[in-house]
């Protein structure tokens, strides 16, 4: 292999977020998972007024012919086995020694130390062999510390706590409607679910247990882990949160490894399923957008698009822990995937109800007690779209930084004080975070959809929408930089849903403009 002509992946140099120690190099023996993730081979346009079929965007946006295959032969001549061939996501995995990996993809596998994990991850670019870079967007998997945190928190001592179905029922949901004839999915990336806490659930509520299915990605399964404390706690927090709000919808969980390559491959999974053909996708698990390569977010991003052509709404938390999404290198940072343009961010509030009404709504922030608070901010990597071209953003707060994508989108309640009933591991227990946000807003638009709407991409719509007759606007707080205040903010987004109203707006609203 001497002398090999390579050629470096744009965007692939290694991002460690503040505070990570290099050990040193990685034993030449140590075995090495990673994921190839391909170009599609055509664009997709704008979106059009009906949805796509799935079968039609994965053909559409396959792999150029044989490029899986003189990848894989190419591995295998590097002395690299292959463990998946999955050409409807564009995915190669391989595996194989550490020091046969690196001659491969031309990078130094590293160990590092991150507070008290230690993990895998590389020094500087990948360099590909010619051959091999025109067809290749994206290598996952080198760098294999947890990539992404549920934004889930939970309540100490909740002083108003509720459950969703009084929540919605507050929101206005449309009347007469449960999300039947419509699928719900999630993406897990840790834990799992057990049937006698969500008929436990239920009972509480006077619900009927849904319909449950688990897809597995990359020899992840549902796992619960019998911990309350632990990430059980999220998958349930999702599930009782759609049933409670959507109790007709059929569910569905995307479970993947905690990495960069399973994640992608939970999302992917969510979009090209065609036997569960899901109407919208919730996503309660992110990252600072400044902490994945550049090459990372070009894959994401194209599987998110995707999704919006096949006539799936993506939801993501906006994050749990303010404008500086947890980092402590005293700048702003948006939490992606909810900073993609491609997707409806869900930020938080603090909601007190009498009853079944709204009796206050602000920004949630509980950061001065040492809490959590909504994420939100404007984005260092993305443009703003075309949608939010409309609104006033602010600027960002960070020296230097220019215009961006603000965020989010939209906001539902989410203050672990005024938080939501659910049952985990046999536990009753009260929870919140951007992460209880997220399932919420999918649950509505299963609903708007059982009443009408057309399926889709929906944040054009949102914000051509009268914001005051379609939103709750939320104009007290802050998010620890942001204030809200009038109109859009990056604390609260739109501010959070007027139901039926919301409804209306999807239905009236055309459909053809795209995000950029």
């Amino acid at each position: 292999m001497a002398n090999l002509e390579r050629r470096i992946l744009e965007g692939s140099e290694a991002q460690r977020p503040h505070g990570v120690e290099v050990l040193g190099p990685l034993a030449d023996d140590e075995r090495v998972e990673f994921t190839l993730v391909f170009k599609p081979r055509a664009p997709l346009g704008a979106l059009a007024p009906q949805p796509r079929s799935r079968r039609e965007v994965a053909d559409l946006r396959a792999a150029a012919d044989g490029a899986l295959e003189a990848a894989a032969r190419l591995a295998a001549s590097y002395g690299l086995e292959v463990l998946v061939t999955d050409t409807r996501s564009r995915r190669l995995v391989l595996a194989g020694s550490a020091a046969r990996v690196q001659s491969l993809l031309g990078v130094d596998l590293v160990r590092c130390q991150w507070g008290e994990r230690r993990y895998r991850s590389y020094e500087g670019a990948i360099a590909l062999p010619a051959e091999l870079a025109p067809h290749l967007l994206a290598v996952l998997g080198l760098d294999a510390r947890p990539f992404a945190r549920s934004h889930l928190r939970r309540a100490i001592a909740p002083t108003s706590p509720t459950t969703a179905p009084v929540v919605a029922e507050a929101y206005g949901f449309p009347a007469g409607t449960d999300g039947s004839g419509t699928t719900i999915g999630f993406v897990e990336l840790n834990g799992g679910w057990k049937e006698p806490d969500l008929v436990a659930y239920c009972n509480e509520v006077g619900l009927t247990p849904p319909s449950v299915s688990v897809v597995g990605v990359d020899g992840a399964r549902n796992s619960p882990t019998g911990d309350p404390s632990g990430p059980d706690a999220e998958v349930m927090l999702d599930l009782e949160i759609a049933t409670g709000a959507a109790n007709g919808a059929r569910l569905v969980l995307y479970v993947g490894p905690n990495t960069d390559a399973g994640f992608y491959a939970a999302i992917a999974a969510a979009v090209r399923d065609v036997e569960h053909d899901p109407v919208a996708l919730s996503i309660s698990w992110g990252a600072p957008e400044s902490t994945y390569p550049a090459m990372t977010l070009a894959a994401f991003e194209a599987v998110l698009e995707e999704a919006a052509h096949v006539g799936m709404a993506v939801f993501a938390a906006a994050g749990d822990q303010g404008a500086s999404d947890g980092l402590d290198d005293g700048l702003a940072h948006v939490d992606y995937p909810a900073s993609s343009p491609w997707v409806t961010a869900c930020g938080g509030t603090r909601l007190e109800l009498t009853g079944t009404s709204i009796a206050s709504e602000t920004v949630w922030n509980d950061l001065a007690s040492g809490g959590g608070a909504t994420g939100g901010g404007i984005s260092r990597r993305f443009d703003v779209p075309a949608y939010q071209s409309t609104i006033t953003l602010p600027p960002n707060i960070d020296p230097g930084a220019g215009p961006g994508r603000g965020v989010p989108d939209v906001a539902a309640n989410a203050d672990p004080d005024t938080g939501y009933a659910i049952v985990v591991d046999g536990l009753h227990t009260v929870v919140g975070g951007t992460s209880a946000a997220a399932p919420l807003w999918a649950a509505l638009l299963a609903r708007c959809i059982q009443a009408g709407a057309p399926r889709g991409f929906l944040n054009h719509k949102l914000y051509a929408a009268p914001q005051a007759e379609t939103f709750h606007e939320i104009t007290q707080g802050s998010n620890g930089a942001y204030v809200a205040g009038p109109g859009w903010n990056a604390c609260c987004g739109l501010g959070s849903p007027r139901g039926s109203k919301v409804l209306a707006a999807l239905t009236t609203q055309a459909s053809s403009q795209t995000p950029r």
